[in-house]
């Protein structure tokens, strides 16, 4: 989205001029501990968010090595059952409800949305930091569990396990989720009224950057989805503490019921994973390859499909749990159907690199390996949606790497994308790329060797949720807890030279990478009100060559999207 910008000083200010008079920077207007927890910048409060569910990620990628530990051998060499249940779980409640779901929404969508609409802030800034400490209150609710005993339920909370079986602190843990899921509905309330309400003048509904998209989309699936999701672990406290027949058979409760409620929630929740990272991946593809996207009004309709259909789908996680056959048919086809637009995303990627000038910096990788990620992830996804193989690998390590390349291959390779895409506007300096781009190489080689010999064990036969396993799959264990230890050094690179460049990086411009978002028309760091002029849109995004022409080396900037006034 290129746009040329009114000739104002300082609207073009390099940060070595805000020292002449220019509004400070949101980093350094008030400086002291209270004015950050108390702040309503939405630039703050994404830095926030990035520190809290960072510390939540290593919390969850510490018990996955523990795991990862465990099953370097057959045997129980390191841990017992019990803790390895608790392990597991600890793991999977940790990333999923407090890494993956809120990653790039809380983040990159609080700090960026505003600015590429051309707005101040957020519609309700008092909300949006109630809601980052209602997920850090959450989060540690949640992991009070831990000092209180560990819970082994798994992250999917089972019943009737959860609810009649388990001695661990499943009601504290599930208590935790429940707060958290009111910072994610507020988040998706004020994503939703900031789209609707402040867009800068030209704006239009087809106008807008595709993240901005990503972002409105995900926030309809957590204002529809989320409640379902709060009410069903509200009723496992009440069953569990209260003793109400539910779920529970023998007093006339269905447990199956938790499965279809928990699973209503928990498959568009693998979007509200998906869909922002899509966003990212948009945004740089066609900064890198110096070209429009291809197909924009098609990629808008994918991601509003990804999420309405994303809401038909939850019962392909039960063709073994007990359903009707015709139900179970329905449930499949609508599985291969959200791999319509899903697919469009991917070839539409493809033919925007398609004779681009395609430059190979750090976030361009991230993304390359994005796509390849997803590709697996979602070519096995088809193979879990059809009903004879589902049974087959049901429980086993096939679905285990099927969700790890989805989940987390595909949305930390996104997440890290747009961290180095959006680094220099964050902060306002540089990182040094060679090693950027050696951890990016070194995710993709490390990410594909812990989960791919998991797709193997898993067809042959080895159940997921064991610490035990036959001494036949070994060798799958070695090579996938080897690739644990490589992606391990990948995910802590970027901690040690991101860290370095806030101290020691060279200065950014404005906009180092030539790209073309509104959010580049201002100062890196930006200042407490976004812009120094007021936005004015004026064309479509992604402006890199002449529409209908195909972009040439040593292409000449082209007019821009908006403007400042």
């Amino acid at each position: 989205m290129s746009t040329r910008v009114a000739e104002s000083p300082a609207s073009l200010a390099d940060p070595d001029e805000l020292a002449l008079g220019l509004p400070e920077s949101y980093l350094s207007a008030g400086g002291t501990l209270g004015s950050w927890l108390t702040t309503t910048d939405h630039k703050r409060i994404a830095i926030l968010y990035a520190l809290s569910v960072t510390l939540f990620f290593f919390i969850g990628g510490a018990a996955a090595t523990l795991v990862r530990l465990e099953l370097f051998t057959p045997q129980a060499d390191l841990v017992g059952a019990d803790t390895y249940n608790k392990l597991f779980t600890l793991h999977g409640v940790i990333m999923v409800w407090f890494f993956l779901i809120p990653s790039i929404p809380t983040t990159f969508g609080n700090f960026l949305l505003p600015l590429m609409i051309g707005a101040r802030d957020l519609a309700f800034p008092k909300l949006n930091l109630a809601s980052w400490y209602l997920n850090v209150i959450g989060g540690l609710i949640t992991a009070t569990a831990v000092l209180a005993g560990g819970i082994d339920t798994g992250w999917t909370f089972y019943v009737p396990y959860s609810t009649t079986f388990s001695n661990t602190a499943v009601t504290i843990g599930v208590l935790g989720v429940f707060v958290s899921g009111f910072s994610t509905i507020a988040t998706g309330v004020n994503f939703i009224a900031t789209t609707h309400l402040l867009r800068a003048p030209g704006m239009t509904w087809f106008r807008l950057p595709l993240f901005v998209w990503a972002m409105y989309t995900t926030s309809i699936i957590f204002v529809l989805a989320t409640p379902v999701l709060a009410l069903t672990i509200l009723l496992v406290v009440a069953e569990r503490s209260l003793g109400l027949p539910i779920f529970d058979p023998a007093r006339g409760g269905d447990p199956i019921l938790f499965q279809h409620l928990f699973w209503f929630y928990s498959h568009p929740a693998v979007y509200i994973m998906l869909l922002p990272g899509m966003g990212i991946v948009s945004e740089v593809i066609t900064c890198f390859a110096r070209r429009r996207i291809f197909g924009y009004d098609f990629m808008v309709y994918a991601l509003v499909a990804i999420a309405v259909i994303g809401f038909f789908t939850w019962g392909h996680h039960m063709f073994t749990s007990g359903m009707s056959p015709y139900a179970a048919l329905i449930f499949s086809f609508l599985s291969f159907v959200v791999a319509v637009p899903s697919a469009i995303k991917v070839f539409n990627w493809t033919a925007t690199l398609y004779r681009g000038q395609v430059g190979f910096e750090s976030p361009m990788l991230y993304v390359l390996g994005y796509i390849g990620l997803f590709t697996v992830g979602g070519l096995t996804g088809l193979f879990l949606a059809s009903i004879p193989i589902d049974v087959h690998v049901q429980d086993t390590y096939f679905v285990v790497a099927h969700f790890h390349y989805i989940m987390v291959g595909a949305t930390v390779s996104a997440y890290f994308a747009g961290l180095h895409f959006w680094w220099p506007k964050f902060t306002g300096r540089m990182y040094p790329e060679v090693w950027a781009k050696f951890a990016a190489v070194l995710m993709f080689f490390g990410f594909n060797l812990t989960f791919f010999p998991q797709f193997i064990a898993g067809y042959l036969g080895m159940p997921r949720r064991y610490h035990v396993y036959p001494p036949e799959f070994q060798v799958w264990n070695v090579l996938s807890s080897s690739g644990a230890a490589v992606l391990a050094a990948a995910y802590l690179m970027p901690l040690g030279y991101l860290t370095w460049s806030l101290f020691f990086g060279a200065r950014a411009v404005n906009d180092p990478w030539n790209a073309s978002g509104l959010e580049w028309r201002t100062t890196s760091p930006p200042p407490r009100d976004n812009f120094f002029g007021h936005p004015a849109v004026l064309g479509k995004p992604y402006n890199y060559h002449p529409e209908g022409a195909e972009p040439v080396h040593d292409q000449p900037r082209m007019p821009s999207q908006g403007s400042l006034t």
